[in-house]
């Protein structure tokens, strides 16, 4: 749709509304702070960032970043379900790192999860950080087609 040129060359934007709903997942953890596990908009789901909380107790997963990595996706698993999709429709993943000495095997995990059998992976995009909330080594957000 083109936008039109209002007078002195400024633009008109139009509000085009987009139904959103929260999705909430029994098997992941509840969240934290002031945002949705996951919204669902149109035929998306875009979760929020999941780091390795275990969904019953609420604590960190302990035993470095394989274990961490497990409870993530595993978190990231429960929430696609929940919102009527799953990790094999996944088409972008964002991956936080404390250490990207940690990248091989987080990768490994990673690999089991999203391209097993040679499925075709999302698109993916990993970043060394400074700091994760609880001092957690990994966390990801997945954005996945209903």
């Amino acid at each position: 749709m083109a936008v039109p040129k209002k007078p002195g060359g400024g633009r008109t934007l139009y509000n085009l509304s987009m139904s959103k709903s929260v999705i909430a997942a029994n098997g992941a953890p509840a969240a934290i702070g002031p945002y949705s596990q996951a919204i669902r908009t149109g035929n998306l789901v875009f979760t929020a960032g999941q780091i390795p909380l275990d969904p019953v107790t609420g604590n960190v997963v302990p035993g470095g970043i394989s274990p961490q990595t497990t409870r993530v996706l595993e978190n990231l698993k429960a929430i696609l379900e929940a919102a009527g999709t799953s990790l094999e429709r996944a088409v972008k993943a964002t991956v936080f790192l404390k250490d990207m000495g940690d990248f091989a095997a987080m990768n490994t995990i990673y690999d089991g999860y999203l391209a097993p059998d040679g499925a075709i992976p999302p698109a993916r995009t990993t970043v060394e950080v400074a700091r994760l909330p609880k001092d957690v080594l990994v966390e990801i957000e997945m954005v996945a087609e209903v």
